[in-house]
This record gives structure tokens, C-alpha cells and sequence, in this order.
């Protein structure tokens, strides 16, 4: 009876590692983007590193912020965001929320509405995050969660369906970014 115990011990404490594991090698990683000019991006929402209001959650309104962009290059052409949950227990990196094709302009407005494309901004494309095709805010089972709000400035418009998902828009992404900058944010679970 003993032996038997201390196999099915052994079996349990084998099958943790080996999860273990696993989750180490496939979390996500915070995205990381060098040589390109940087971007301030500031939000009339909440300070970089500030509490995010519970309006911008997934326990409130649950809608995007504004987003403001300083000294935007004159050779802009589209913008992107991508929004993670950088503190997700489990994987690592969290996607939420992603967005391209934004018209280029030093203002990203508040609640950009539901959907693939989003007529009121020249038609900008929402892909495949936790929010599919629209904004998913803050809303951590339990805990403080950093959210980061990336902003990349393009030089061209993406062709990517709405189909897409982060890996996409990043591959797409490549070699066109003239500027990059992000915002973080906290929020608790309520």
C-alpha cells in the first residue's frame, strides 16, 4: 500500500513539474521594439504608472481611453495599439485588445465602438484579442495587473484581415514602424 501511495505521489509531483515547465517556456513575452524614434503616448485617463479608472474596465463602461501622442512624424501614415495584460499569471503576457489602420493623428479618442472596422476612423481594422474586435478592459480575477498600452506610428496602411491576432499585426509591422512608445496603467480586481 505504501509503494502504491508513493508512486501515485511521485506520478502527481512529475505531471506538476512537467506543467510547470511548460507554462515557463510558453508564457508571453512583453513586446520589445529597439531603432525605432520613440513616442510619447499620455492619456487624459490616467498617468503612466497610475490606477486606470473603472469606467476603462471590464467591471465598469468598459471602454477604450483617449490617447494622446506627442511630436508625431510628419511621414506618418497609420497608427496601431495593441493593449496586454503584462502581469497574467499563467501566460505571462495577456492580449486585450488590438487595433491598426488608425488615421494618423496626435489624438486616439475614447471608445472606439465595437467591431472589425470602425467607420468613424477611416475604416481602422480590430482583430482577434480577448476583446474579438473591440476593446477589452482591465478585469484581473484577482490582484493588481499592469495594463501597457503600445502605440506604434506607421508608414503605411496594413493590409491584414480582421482575422488577425497579435503575432499578425506585429509580423505586418515590420520594418514600417517610424515611432513607438506605450502607456501602463494598474488596475485591482474588484
Amino acid at each position: 500500500m505504501k509503494r502504491r501511495r508513493k508512486m501515485v505521489v511521485g506520478f502527481v509531483v512529475g505531471v506538476v513539474l512537467v506543467a510547470v515547465i511548460i507554462l515557463a517556456v510558453t508564457r508571453q513575452k512583453d513586446i520589445v521594439i529597439e531603432n525605432v524614434s520613440k513616442l510619447t503616448v499620455t492619456s487624459s485617463a490616467f498617468a503612466d504608472g497610475g490606477m486606470i479608472p473603472e469606467e476603462y474596465s471590464g467591471n465598469g463602461k468598459d471602454i477604450s481611453p483617449e490617447l494622446q501622442l506627442s511630436r508625431l512624424d510628419k511621414a506618418a501614415v497609420s497608427l496601431a495599439v495593441i493593449m496586454d495584460d503584462i502581469d497574467h499569471p499563467l501566460v505571462g503576457v495577456y492580449n486585450h485588445w488590438l487595433i491598426w489602420n488608425l488615421p494618423a493623428t496626435e489624438n486616439i479618442p475614447a471608445e472606439i465602438p465595437d467591431g472589425e472596422q470602425v467607420a468613424q476612423l477611416n475604416n481602422a481594422v480590430q482583430g482577434i484579442g480577448y476583446g474579438r474586435h473591440r476593446y477589452r478592459g482591465p478585469k484581473p480575477p484577482f490582484g493588481s495587473h499592469r495594463y501597457k498600452y503600445h502605440v506604434f506610428v506607421l508608414d503605411k496602411k496594413l493590409d491584414l484581415p480582421a482575422s488577425a491576432k497579435k503575432k499578425d499585426l506585429l509580423a505586418a509591422m515590420e520594418g514600417h514602424m517610424l515611432q513607438y512608445g506605450y502607456l501602463v496603467g494598474e488596475y485591482a480586481a474588484k
